[in-house]
């Protein structure tokens, strides 16, 4: 992880360090690297973002900014030729469907000769989770979900809503849980709702991602993002707590009942 070489908790940037180690612990050089994978990939569910397009008509500014963004990322080469100047890249450079590859880190390197795998994330490729099997030296996905529905952007929009707006302050309500009782499962299950055909659905009457620009800066340094969960939520909740608020019984008892969705 390149926050143990950059000390800043949930490093964004470039994880030049990270190669540079890597490359050394392989005792090679970045010429010796035949192939670098990118876990993202633009033509992914290509279909599923025209459908949603058509069927939902987002604004347009959300859609030019996305957009905006893509072209204003400097790319893989480049940023390896600014960490290793003077060095030749010669890799080829693949691009790999988001949740794909977080079913191939967790599978690829696993002891099993086949298993079932499992992605649940925030949104990657326009998808936020994904689940196949892995066999061999191969990962198949069989199904996903696909935005606007996230259970990671459920439970990120909760994290900020008790108060912790840091991104990867997930934790603290997975530590917070324990000292609670799930006295707010009714309100959760208004919030998500597991299908029949045991996908989930967010009620976007409490989130803004959908509708609404989120504002998030990930460059070089640690995420920051912009409030996930709309007005309607605190009407259902009661007021947010503010970070320097004391922490009560109420707040136990809305993460226990957070992790227990």
């Amino acid at each position: 992880e390149e926050e143990r070489f950059r000390r800043i908790k949930h490093w964004a940037g470039f994880p030049s360090e990270a190669i540079r180690y890597c490359l050394a612990e392989a005792g090679i050089r970045l010429a010796d690297v035949d192939v670098v994978a990118i876990n993202q990939d633009a033509g992914a569910n290509l279909w599923k973002k025209l459908a949603y397009m058509v069927m939902r008509r987002p604004d347009l500014s959300l859609v030019l900014d996305r957009i905006r963004n893509k072209r204003e990322r400097v790319g893989v080469a480049e940023e390896l030729a600014r960490a290793f100047p003077g060095e030749r890249l010669r890799a080829e450079l693949r691009e790999v469907e988001h949740h794909l590859a977080h079913l191939g880190s967790a599978f690829l390197v696993s002891p099993f000769e086949d298993a079932v795998a499992v992605s649940v994330d925030g949104f990657g490729d326009f998808a936020s989770a994904a689940w196949g099997v892995g066999r061999g030296n191969r990962v198949e996905a069989e199904d996903k979900v696909y935005f606007p529905h996230s259970l990671g952007i459920f439970y990120q929009a909760l994290t900020q809503y008790l108060g912790f707006p840091n991104y990867g302050d997930e934790y603290k309500v997975m530590g917070l849980a324990p000292y609670g009782e799930p006295r707010f499962m009714e309100e959760m299950r208004r919030i998500v709702s597991l299908e029949r055909d045991g996908t989930f659905r967010l009620n976007l009457d409490y989130f803004r991602h959908h509708r609404e620009k989120i504002a998030y800066e990930w460059e070089n340094g640690e995420p920051s993002f912009s409030s996930l969960y709309s007005s309607r939520l605190a009407e259902m909740l009661g007021p947010a707590r503010k970070p320097e608020d004391e922490l009560t019984q109420r707040h136990k008892d809305l993460a226990r009942s957070v992790q227990g969705m």
